[in-house]
Formats: C-alpha cells, structure tokens, sequence
C-alpha cells in the first residue's frame, strides 16, 4: 500500500472515531440540560416531530448509497460524463423527493393533532416545529448529493471535521438561547440550520474536487435505472431499520402521550450510544469481506466472520454489563432521579436483545461484502412490520415497557434463530464451532467485570458524576487487564479449525452468486 493511501486511511479512521466521541459526549451533555429546560412534554413533542419526519430519510430510496458506489467508480475510469450524468440524475430526483416531502410536511401540519396526544398549549408549537423540520429535511436531499460525493471519492474526513464542527457550534449556540430563556422554536431552529449551511459548505469543497457541469440534458433514463437496481435492497433493509427502530416514539405519541415519549427516549437513547459505538466499529468489515469474495479466498472470510463478531463481543459485552447492573446510577446521573423507575425498565429491556444482535455486528456486513444480503433483507423487513405490530398490541395494556417489548421480541428471534445459523451455512461452518470461536474468549473476559460491578454495587450507589466515574475507572481497569491478558497471551486473535465436516453443506461464496457476479461484471 502506497504511503498515500496509509494516510488517507488514518485519517478517515481516526476521523471517524472522533467525530463519534464528540457525538455521544454531546448529546450525554446536552439532552438533560435541553430536557430540564423544556420539560418533559415539550421534549416529548421534540422527539415525536424528529421521528416522525425521520422517516422522510426512507425516500432516499437507496439513491445515496448508489452516488458513493458510481462516484468511486467513474472518477477511477475517468468517465467524466458518466460522473456528470450521475449527479445530474440524482440531483432532480432528490429535488422531486424534497418537494413530495413538503407537501407531506404542509398536510401533515393540518393533521397533527388528530394523530398524536399532543397537549393543547404545544400544538401550534409542534405545527411550527414540523413545517420547520420538514422543510430542513426537504432541501437537505439534493444538498446530500455533495456528501455522496465525497464518500465516493474517500474524503470521508471532509464530512467527519464539518461534522465536528457542526455538533460543538450547535451545541454552545443551543446553551445560549436556553440561558436566555428562549424556548422550542429557537432550538429547532439552531438544530436544523446547522445542518443545512453545513451541507452547502460540503456541496463547495465537494465541486471544487471534482468538477461536475450541471445541465438538463444530462438528467439521464438508463442512469436513472442503474441507480434504482442498485438501491432496491439497500432501500428495503432501511425501510426495516426505520421500523425496528424509530416506531416506538409514533406508536407512544399516539397512544400514550407527549411526556411518555420522553421517559422511554432517555432508556433507548442509551442503548443507541451503545449501539453507535459497535456499528462504527463494525463497517471496515465490508470491504474486507468483499475482497475476500472476489478472490475467492474462503477461509479469511470465515475468519473474518468469527474475528470480526468477537471483536464486536468485545465492545458491547462490558457495556451491557455496566448498563444492566448500573443503569440505575447512569440514569440518575444523567437525567435525574426521577426518571430511574420509569426509563430503567426500557433500558433493561432494550439493552439485552440489542447485545445479542450487535454481538453479531459483522454478520451483516460480511453479508453485504458477499452481496448475499437479499434473504436477510426480508428476513429484517418481516421484523420491522411485527415489532410494529407487538408494539401496537402491547403499548394499551403495558405502557411504555410494553413498547420496548415489542421491539425485544422480534429482534431476539431473528438475531437468535436466523442470523447465526444463516451465516453459518453460507459460509459452510458448524453453528457450535462459530459460536465456541466467536464468543468463549469475550464471555470469559468480561467475568471479572461482572464480578467487580455486584461488588461495586454492593459497595456503593452512584448518584453523582464523580461517583459514577470512580466506578466506571475501576470496571475499565479490570476489563483492561483482562484485554491485555488476552492480548499478550495470543488468544485474542486466535481461533481454532474453522474446516467443516463432510455432512455440513460446502460455502455459499464465488462468483456464481448472480448479484455479486453482475458487480464484479459492472466494475
């Protein structure tokens, strides 16, 4: 590898992790300062709107997913006009999604408070804070043409810094005009016109790097087609996760009300953190997967798929211990006392499943490198539409816990009776030797941290910051020894025979698989 590109890598990676450093410190700091200003049913009506008009992100349609892939590959053969058909291309029909968008956005402003329990003095409110947020949502379609481009072209660190940048000013600026006394409205405003002057900016540098003339004629049918075939499972999963996982505040504003979405928010926007740590850990596995693929090198895609999932099981195993038997403490700390009994529930019922799947972190992407994600997809889509459903039955007669079960049930079974056993059989390895391989050495590195927070526990509740974090360094400290006892002594990156037997059905890889042969065919 040129020395170039080692640079460019590092500061892609190290980007990246930063910028999700800075995420999660922010928003740990300033969602109970934003909710003790609001109160809890103006915070309640913020997070209704955010997810209501976070569904918009569906008509994407796999469009920007499908501007990274043709971008990388025709700035590499340098067909600039096939470069330029592309944005061409793209550009209106996010212009045609954002303008179906606010017309969405003006309708359902006429309707909100027929859908939604929203108290009578926030609905003129919540009607200005959806015309505001989906107006936001609208014109960032055709201004996230120039992220695409970027990502196309490996700049991911032009997005990570401008993302940086955006987070710490949106926050001081919200701070400002909280102390000031000003209300909803004005942080809505900061929130989503940050964004937006971001995206301009990114649209500037991403233009100056790769010259793009914009003109009618090359808004193209067959490119059109091309962009569409390439998006369709990209759109279904994303359809999936927005029913997985952004339902719960709809379902609970409409059956419940305002301030029951924020006391099941602060459970769940916790495990998200979890979450977002693993899920930025587990996307270099794509690529690895892929190349192992197209070179048909069977046995490091195995090896991926078992390395890839332990170290995934690395990350998320103490943090679910510490969410489990401290969640209590992490909750009063955060937000206050008050929310412990009511937001903890959520967490313990969220955090389980969500452990067993984002153990798996790597399955899914070794699915995409494999361009064998098409069963998955459905299998994803079938989960999204009965966690809505459960949530729906269950949210009348249990509340808010009953919601995050309907979430918890589906997710466990695919995660338990679908994900390991499909990977398995595609890649020709036995279920108990994947799950030996994969799990053992995590399971048995975290038993000292377990032991150490009953202990902790036992010894002390945490009610405050400097509290919490004397406990947080003794646990970090103990699973640090136990890391580098697995490091030292070679286990951490060993694994055993991962060869199947005969009666075990031989890996589903190579390049017969049609979806992946037409891409090796396109590039």
């Amino acid at each position: 590898m040129r020395k170039w590109e080692k640079i460019q890598i590092v500061k892609n990676v190290g980007s990246s992790w930063f910028a999700l450093g800075i995420n999660v410190l922010v928003g740990i700091l300033l969602s109970p300062f934003i909710l003790h200003r609001l109160g809890d049913a103006a915070f309640g009506v913020w997070v209704l709107i955010f997810s209501l008009t976070g569904y918009y992100g569906l008509f994407d349609l796999g469009i920007r997913s499908s501007i990274v892939r043709y971008v990388s590959k025709f700035s590499a053969t340098e067909s600039k006009e096939e470069i330029a058909k592309l944005i061409n291309t793209s550009l209106f029909s996010y212009s045609c999604i954002g303008a179906f968008c606010m017309l969405l956005t003006v309708v359902g402003c006429l309707y909100l408070d027929r859908l939604f329990r929203i108290p009578p003095e926030f609905r003129s409110t919540a009607r200005w804070l959806l015309l505001m947020v989906g107006a936001s949502v609208a014109l960032g379609f055709p201004l996230g043409v120039a992220g695409g481009m970027l990502e196309g072209l490996q700049k991911f660190y032009i997005l990570n810094w401008t993302s940086i940048v955006s987070t710490l000013l949106r926050a001081t600026l919200i701070v400002l005009v909280l102390e000031r006394g000003h209300g909803l409205l004005a942080v809505a405003f900061i929130t989503i016109s940050l964004p937006l002057a971001i995206s301009i900016v990114r649209t500037g540098i991403a233009f100056s790097i790769l010259p793009v003339r914009l003109a009618r004629h090359y808004i193209d049918g067959a490119m059109f087609r091309k962009v569409a075939v390439y998006g369709g499972t990209t759109f279904m999963i994303m359809v999936a996760g927005r029913l997985k996982f952004k339902t719960d505040e709809i379902v609970i504003g409409a059956f419940l009300s305002a301030a029951a979405i924020t006391y099941f928010n602060i459970g769940a926007r916790i495990v998200d953190y979890a979450a977002e740590v693993v899920v930025s850990l587990a996307q270099i596995f794509v690529p690895m997967s892929s190349e192992s693929e197209a070179t048909g090198q069977v046995d490091r895609l195995r090896k991926i798929f078992v390395l890839g999932n332990r170290s995934c099981a690395f990350v998320i195993f103490p943090i679910a211990a510490i969410l489990i038997i401290l969640g209590k403490s992490v909750i009063e700390v955060w937000v206050g006392r008050k929310y412990v009994a009511t937001s903890y529930p959520v967490l313990l019922i969220m955090i389980i499943p969500s452990t067993i799947w984002l153990a798996q972190g790597a399955s899914g992407r070794v699915l995409f490198g494999m361009a064998k994600h098409g069963t998955w997809a459905v299998v994803t889509l079938i989960e999204g539409v009965c966690n809505l459903i459960l949530s729906i039955l269950l949210v009348r007669p249990y509340g808010i816990v009953g919601d995050a079960l309907g979430t918890a049930i589906p997710l466990t079974c695919s995660m338990v009776f679908f994900m390991p056993g499909h990977l398995c059989r595609k890649l020709g390895i036995r279920l108990q030797t994947y799950l030996r391989e994969a799990y053992m050495l995590p399971l048995l590195t975290s038993a000292p941290l377990v032991v150490t927070l009953v202990l902790l526990h036992r010894w002390f509740v945490a009610h405050n910051y400097w509290q919490l974090g004397i406990q947080l360094l003794i646990c970090g400290a103990v699973y640090g020894l136990a890391l580098l006892w697995a490091s030292l002594t070679g286990r951490a990156l060993r694994i055993g025979k991962l060869a199947t037997s005969p009666d075990v059905k031989s890996p589903e890889v190579g390049l017969v698989a049609t979806g992946f042969e037409s891409y090796q065919q396109d590039a």
